[in-house]
């Protein structure tokens, strides 16, 4: 589904990313984990052409993404949910779930509105509140919600548990796995987390420094305490 081969990105002197090669598996959650510094909003940053890479590709279903605008992300069938939410909360619950719309050639459908309602109805119950009376988990699944309206074969997701508090962790994880089950969605997952990230999990990648240092099945990762106590801090 989503190839990464030989990504390298930097920032003046400095790599943020050397080298990292993985694939994301259809269907399933791979999680990037590493500490602050390992590459790991770099990486979604370059896959999602925010941001250039030096060298490397990104395939998506084998069409090469290296060189793609953002805008068209999309519109080929990928969605990026940055760190920190980014919810416009001048506009209401609905008119930001439009906007998630607006790089498809069809824009948005009733039905994808009553479909995303269905996912989250919570925000069924806010569609006419503006969106800054809304709590942090709730615009959190407003802007994961948002992305699904441009229906994207793969999520990618950087810190979705940021600043939350761990009841509402728990809720957005299990979302974020219900939707992978129900919808066939690809997901990169981003998290410091990482005990988290792996409890929901398929795969896992570990960033040190912009380089891939492990990358196995998700419980193979947390078994392991070597690894864990290096790179992970649990």
């Amino acid at each position: 589904m989503l190839e990464i081969r030989d990504l390298t990105t930097s920032y003046g002197p400095v790599k943020a990313l050397d080298g990292v090669t993985f694939t994301a598996a259809r269907g399933k959650i791979t999680a990037v984990l590493g500490a602050n510094g390992a590459g790991k909003t770099t990486l979604l940053r370059t896959v999602s052409g925010l941001i250039r890479a030096d060298r490397g590709n990104t395939y998506l279903d084998g069409l090469d993404l290296a060189r793609m605008p953002a805008e068209k992300m999309p519109g080929l069938g990928l969605a990026h949910v940055p760190e920190g939410r980014g919810v416009i909360t001048e506009l209401t619950v609905e008119e930001n779930l439009r906007l998630g719309a607006l790089g498809r050639a069809d824009r948005s459908r009733p039905a994808d509105i009553d479909r995303v309602y269905s996912l989250f109805p919570v925000l069924e119950s806010r569609r006419s509140a503006v969106a800054h009376i809304l709590s942090g988990g709730e615009q959190q699944m407003l802007v994961i919600a948002r992305a699904l309206m441009a229906e994207p074969k793969v999520l990618l997701l950087d810190e979705p548990s940021l600043g939350l508090a761990p009841r509402i962790v728990v809720q957005i994880f299990e979302l974020i796995r219900g939707l992978v089950e129900s919808e066939g969605l690809t997901v990169l997952l981003v998290e410091q987390n990482a005990r988290s990230a792996l409890s929901i999990a398929d795969i896992g990648v570990v960033l040190d420094l912009g380089r891939l240092v492990a990358h196995d099945e998700a419980a193979a990762l947390a078994a392991d305490e070597k690894l864990r106590h290096a790179y992970l801090g649990f």
